[in-house]
């Protein structure tokens, strides 16, 4: 289980070194390639913003944390259990937007092999 990330790893460092040594295909077409780059700038932007409004504890999100109302009372109603909350909740986004860049290098990376198939080919 510990030795998949090596493999990845020397995997990357091998498309690195000899691009052509692997011969690797497109997999999403140019428009979804495209569609996907689009909708990840927009989720990065959105996830950030949403996430620093979690972080600095926005009143108006206080309905969105999710607080156990049993838990919460058990505790006397305290701050530092919905403190608690708002930062999961800004991790949450913050890992979320992580993902998002993620898939918009994956989209990126297959924009530009679909650009360079298009120019062999013609």
């Amino acid at each position: 289980m510990t030795r998949l990330p090596v493999y990845f790893m020397l995997w990357l460092l091998v498309i690195a070194l000899e691009p052509e040594a692997i011969m690797v295909c497109p997999i999403c077409g140019p428009k979804c390639s495209i569609y996907y780059m689009i909708i990840s700038v927009w989720a990065i932007v959105m996830l950030l913003i949403l996430g620093g409004f979690f972080y600095i504890r926005s009143p108006a999100l206080f309905e969105d944390i999710p607080k156990d109302e049993a838990t919460w009372h058990a505790q006397n109603f305290s701050l530092e259990y919905v403190k608690e909350k708002y930062e999961q909740n800004a991790i949450n986004c913050f890992i979320a937007a992580g993902i998002y860049v993620a898939i918009f290098i994956f989209s990126f990376i297959q924009q530009r092999m679909n650009a360079q198939g298009n120019y062999e080919m013609s």
